[in-house]
């Protein structure tokens, strides 16, 4: 192995050391690559002039039209968060499934999903999973392994789930490695692989956790009732209150989900303009849910003005309403007045509720969050095109791609060594470091070996969520020990996802041999 190759290498071994040390993601991974440019430099293993193409890198990042999603549905995911939406959700959950051995454990996945759909934001479902149901199902009897299991596993959901952040970033990351695998390996095939497509994909194998998961805990509230007992319906409700709350309670999420999504997989809207979508559903959510009083009227003014413009843009009806016609016939003068009065009272109800967001100082707490979050993951994603720069200029990438083709296996054997790479790092690593920094280097040379490049995506967010399970360092058993009680132990949080992970790894496989469940 050539010196220049043994740098490349003790480059990605010292980043994971860095950063297990503690050291912030993004100053890991740009200070790295310039020390190892500077020890190359001065040792002649090294041509600085490759750096002279980090501001031609970088600039593109920045303005990447589909990388404005990020901050927006960030926006959305912290918005509804902070709107105690999961409050409502998990308390009529409960009660629908509440007669049925392991009935709240089902309505914890349900809400996970219906969350992890809306938010797309790991920590943040856990957390709130945590801290609202955890104690609620430990008082009802439940074991400490399956309440604590069941809440790990139905957080992560927002790994797969659309839209989800992990999609919006692996979509793009995995639409550059398809043009650099037609670049640089003469791959054939036209297009571009879009973050819509991701989304599609990730449908099936997203329901298909949600059911094994659902059914799972069902098994354990028949086999071992004493783990997961049933808690009977609410007490002093009629029928139609009870009706009443449940749909007053998923009603809003769920339509806001099919506005974003709809949008998105219908083609009517680009991922970054579905985000814009959620963003402002979240806004009249939020100050619907907050609002002390009108807030019926102000959130039905506000869907009914969004459903005008949704039906008159969708070319339901061949109207032209281009403001800057000479000529007016009689349908388009009503077609446009439909869709100015719709437009002013989506501009009405959206400042109504700013401003009872910024009385009451959601607003400006979602904003700064939203904006931390956002800057880390743009920082990160400098400091990973720093690193992987300098690592090319070192040869890593012909290193990497030269042990991935003569893999035992062939292709398949490839896959396996590049999943296997993922998902330990995954211990350490979070979702975006991995996808910044191990994705463009591996993908390129997987999709030259005839791998389609979506298949290839839902096979690597799948295996990360994998990894955000696993005991002892995965991600999601962290945040869930902060938040659970004393009573739970860490070996009762371990052994409660294991049966998961078997259910994940499942998946993966199951996806792995039948591509056709994955829609494109």
């Amino acid at each position: 192995m050539a010196i220049p190759e043994i740098l490349a290498l003790m480059m990605f071994a010292c980043v994971c050391g860095v950063l297990m040390c503690g050291v912030r993601v993004a100053f890991a991974l740009a200070g790295t690559g310039l020390v190892f440019a500077a020890i190359g430099a001065a040792s002649g293993l090294f041509d600085t002039v490759i750096l002279l193409n980090l501001p031609g890198r970088i600039y593109p990042i920045i303005t990447r039209e589909i990388l404005i999603a990020v901050p927006l549905f960030v926006f959305m995911g912290v918005m509804l968060e902070r709107s105690q939406l999961a409050e409502d959700l998990l308390e009529a959950m409960g009660e629908l499934f509440g007669p049925m051995r392991g009935g709240l454990g089902v309505s914890v996945v349900m809400v996970g999903a219906l969350l992890a759909a809306s938010t797309g934001i790991v920590g943040a479902t856990v957390v709130t999973m945590g801290l609202l149901s955890l104690p609620t199902m430990l008082s009802r009897g439940y074991s400490p392994a399956l309440a604590s299991g069941s809440i790990a596993a139905s957080g992560t959901l927002g790994q797969i789930i659309p839209p989800s952040i992990v999609l919006v970033i692996l979509g793009d990351q995995m639409s550059n490695a398809y043009q650099e695998a037609q670049r640089s390996y003469g791959l054939e095939g036209g297009g571009v692989i879009s973050v819509g497509d991701l989304f599609a994909a990730a449908i099936v194998p997203g329901l298909i956790l949600i059911g094994l998961y659902a059914a799972y805990i069902f098994a354990a509230g028949y086999f071992r009732p004493a783990c997961a007992p049933a808690t009977g319906w609410p007490k002093g409700v009629t029928a139609r209150t009870f009706i009443r709350r449940i749909a007053f309670a998923m009603l809003p999420p769920i339509i806001l989900i099919i506005a974003v999504l709809g949008s998105i997989l219908s083609g009517y809207a680009t991922p970054t303009r579905g985000a814009a979508l959620g963003a402002l559903g979240a806004i009249l959510l939020a100050a619907y849910k907050l609002s002390p009083d009108q807030k019926y009227v102000r959130l039905g003014a506000c869907l009914a003005a969004l459903g005008f413009i949704l039906l008159i843009g969708a070319d339901l009806t061949p109207v032209d309403i281009r403001l800057s016609q000479d000529e007016w016939s009689a349908s388009e003068i009503v077609t446009t007045a439909i869709a100015v009065f719709g437009a002013g009272l989506v501009l009405a109800g959206s400042a109504a509720a700013l401003f009872q967001l910024l009385k009451t100082g959601h607003l400006g707490d979602v904003s700064r969050s939203a904006m931390h979050i956002t800057a880390m993951v743009f920082f990160i994603l400098i400091g990973a095109t720093i690193f992987s720069l300098v690592f090319r200029g070192f040869g890593g990438d012909e290193m990497v791609a030269h042990a991935l083709q003569s893999a035992p296996g062939g292709q398949w054997g490839a896959l396996a060594l590049v999943m296997l790479v993922m998902f330990l790092l995954g211990f350490f690593l979070d979702f975006i470091e991995i996808t910044f920094v191990v994705v463009p280097l591996v993908a390129p040379v997987l999709l030259a070996m005839g791998m389609d490049p979506i298949w290839l995506g839902i096979l690597m967010a799948l295996n990360l969520q994998t990894s955000f399970l696993t005991p002892p360092f995965g991600f999601a058993l962290f945040y869930l020990r902060g938040v659970a009680p004393a009573a739970v132990k860490t070996s009762d949080i371990y052994k409660g996802v294991l049966p998961f992970i078997g259910i994940q790894i499942f998946v993966i496989c199951l996806i792995a041999a039948f591509p056709g469940l994955v829609i494109r």
